[in-house]
């Protein structure tokens, strides 16, 4: 009988408190089952065996590290709040004879049993969700799908040894914050925080600059590299403003509340605002939680459902055709003899007889259809060819001159990493041919293109060569791989004549011994075919292709690579479908933290104002008068987080698209539209959570 009586004075206490234990055990298995998912999709061999699933198992791995952090961080903070109720009834066994070690008996138990079932109920979920999030991720991969429920040996041992730390830390720190706490502290437990914080006025001017401040960048922000560079820095500012207006900034307006008579002295409003201006300190840290959580769950739903949505977007900015072909070359002479006109009568070749292919079933079968698919009566066709030399090299501009990287200049005198560019030298007769234009240059003028920046100077020149007058900025030119595979911002420059133009820039060597300029020949075009088709062409190609280089002569420097749309497409859904998955399930993490932190805050807060609103009943204060003013606090502070993060959003926005530009995603209105439909969704969501937790709050303080 003595063996359970301190289990079973544990389990009383669970039991008495299960408003506050149930929520905060449901919390700890939902972190748990989420943590598992994660694990067990990191290890499963169903994903390994689809294609692209290597690279979304890499995202997920990062997902790990993340929910381990947040939920030590959430756990620690939810706990507080059982802490906190438990210390007055742990006052009293003190007082009623029970020391510290027999009190830390009980809370050992109490911390046993809700971790076996936070470990046992999550698993379990987990185990059975995973399959379905298996299934969901490889529906992403577009990969074939298996029913078999397997079990994540590695998943569970992995969730087992970091929840089990992360509850023995929660038991260690509770148990040192009873061993410093005297029983008459105890007892005062849930008093404590009543006094207002000091220096209202100073701390919400604070904070109304620092949130200013991290607006005005937000906004002003012009070149994605910097806004990359700079957006860590904007959301710590903002977490402090948020942090500071909260605390101190809504006892201020609490105050001036006060201090408008034809608002506070009414009774909705009296008891509300009275109440609140003596708990804000910690009952705006429990907002400004909500609020930052919020604006994680909308900016991150926000931006990965956007990326997924426009895969296809990212996908073709970063390979312009179907196919593309880019051949390197050791002279302009190499880019103008006719191993061009061979590459592109390769390409036609190869194209004719894979459709021939395609439409027969095989050649045997039906030599008549292959005959014509060659003679290119009927057949597959190249389709929106782009065919255009290039010469491109990096350099750090300054006062309208390029420095290349055997300068010394560029590595020293580069102030700010976006004062890096990469540079395109195009002759001006390909971009008409491009873009259907017929622009002319003088000798010494460049027409001008650039991205992700603007270039302002109406002049430029390379190192210490000739001074090129900027002709005219052009509107667009068509993408290429390489400007989408960096977050430098990149510049085109259109010459009368290419050779003259980087003639002295050839022979130029960097540091590490390679060419600083770079000759390239650009060859691509569309087909319009099914992916099966495309990568056997692209494959016919490769092959041919390194035929040719073979047959080149001693010392010519001319490489051909060639790349598809079709064969990379496995890999981009890997990427972006593993950072939406992830979007989602951290998503879902920070909603629980915000839906339990809020649920805490309305039940501490009804147990806060049980004594008060019993002491205006007996004045004279009617049930229609409690729930009026429990609807006014309730209505005061329960939607400033979200519309506060309706606000961080909005102002996030330009420094988001920015940020998504540099996964080359430049559809705009996509990323509107999703921004406002994850609001409008999580807002929905949002008010159920206030109808729940307002009913609960009425219930404690008039349960008649």
């Amino acid at each position: 009988m003595k063996t359970l009586f301190y289990p079973r004075l544990a389990w009383m206490g669970i039991w008495k408190n299960k408003r506050l234990y149930i929520p905060y055990i449901l919390a700890s298995m939902g972190m748990v089952m989420m943590f598992y998912i994660v694990a067990f999709l990191y290890t499963s061999k169903v994903l390994q065996s689809v294609s692209g699933g290597d690279v979304m198992q890499q995202m997920l791995g990062l997902g790990l590290s993340v929910i381990s952090v947040f939920s030590l961080l959430f756990l620690f903070y939810t706990n507080s709040f059982l802490n906190r109720r438990r210390k007055k009834e742990f006052g009293l066994y003190n007082i009623l004879g029970m020391g510290k070690w027999n009190l830390a008996r009980i809370m050992v138990w109490e911390s046993l049993m809700s971790a076996v079932c936070s470990l046992a109920g999550g698993l379990i979920a987990g185990i059975v969700f995973s399959k379905f999030a298996e299934l969901g991720m490889v529906n992403l991969l577009h990969g074939e799908v298996s029913f078999m429920l397997t079990l994540g040996a590695k998943a569970i041992l992995e969730t087992l040894k970091r929840f089990s730390v992360i509850f023995l830390l929660l038991l260690l720190y509770s148990l040192w914050q009873l061993r410093l706490a005297s029983p008459m502290e105890l007892l005062r437990s849930e008093n404590a925080g009543e006094r207002p914080p000091k220096a209202n006025w100073l701390l919400a001017l604070a904070g109304v600059v620092i949130l200013g401040a991290a607006y005005y960048m937000a906004v002003t922000i012009k070149e994605p590299i910097d806004a990359m560079l700079w957006f860590f820095v904007a959301v710590i500012m903002v977490i402090i403003a948020t942090y500071l207006l909260f605390i101190a900034g809504s006892v201020t307006i609490c105050r001036i509340l006060q201090k408008n008579k034809n608002y506070y002295y009414k009774t909705n409003h009296f008891v509300s605002v009275s109440s609140m201006v003596y708990r804000m300190k910690r009952n705006g840290a429990g907002l400004a939680s909500i609020c930052i959580l919020c604006t994680m769950v909308l900016v991150m739903l926000s931006g990965t459902v956007c990326l997924y949505i426009g895969t296809e977007d990212s996908l073709r900015t970063r390979y312009p055709r179907n196919i593309n072909l880019d051949a390197t070359a050791g002279s302009i002479d190499l880019l103008e003899n006719r191993k061009t006109d061979e590459i592109r009568e390769l390409a036609a070749q190869t194209i004719q007889m894979e459709s021939g292919k395609d439409s027969a079933g095989s050649l045997k079968d039906n030599q008549e259809t292959v005959d014509k698919s060659a003679a290119g009566g009927e057949g597959l066709q190249a389709e929106n060819i782009l065919d255009y030399r290039a010469a491109e090299f990096s350099g750090y501009i300054n006062g309208g001159k390029i420095y290349t990287d055997d300068t010394g200049i560029y590595a020293f005198q580069a102030g700010s990493y976006s004062d890096i560019w990469q540079i395109f030298v195009v002759p001006v007769e390909d971009y008409n041919c491009l873009m259907g234009q017929e622009e002319t240059l003088e000798p010494g003028e460049v027409l001008l293109y650039t991205t992700k920046a603007e270039y302002d100077e109406d002049s430029i020149s390379i190192n210490d060569g000739e001074t090129m007058k900027v002709n005219k900025k052009v509107p667009e030119f068509v993408d290429n791989g390489v400007d989408a595979m960096q977050v430098i911002p990149s510049m085109y420059l259109f010459v009368p004549d290419l050779e003259e133009t980087i003639s002295p820039l050839e022979g130029l060597t960097t540091e590490s011994g390679n060419q600083v300029v770079g000759l390239h020949w650009l060859y691509g075009f569309d087909l319009d075919c099914k992916d099966e088709v495309q990568i056997r062409i692209q494959d016919q190609l490769e092959t041919s292709l390194s035929e040719l280089s073979m047959s080149l002569e001693e010392g010519q420097e001319f490489y051909v690579t060639c790349e598809g749309v079709a064969r990379e497409r496995v890999g981009f859904y890997g990427i972006y479908g593993g950072l939406f998955f992830l979007g989602i399930l951290l998503g879902v993490v920070f909603v629980f933290a915000a839906v339990l932190i809020i649920y805490y805050k309305q039940i501490s807060e009804g147990y806060e104002d049980q004594s008060r609103f019993e002491i205006m009943q007996k004045v004279g204060m009617t049930q229609k008068d409690i729930k009026k003013s429990i609807n006014s606090q309730v209505l005061t502070v329960f939607f400033l987080p979200l519309i506060t993060a309706g606000v961080h959003l909005a102002f996030a926005f330009p420094l988001v698209y920015k940020l998504l530009i540099l996964f080359s995603l430049t559809n705009i209105k996509l990323l509107i539209g999703v921004t406002v439909g994850c609001y409008l969704i999580f807002a929905f969501f949002y008010m159920l959570v206030y109808r729940i937790t307002s009913k609960g709050y009425y219930h404690i303080v008039s349960p008649t």
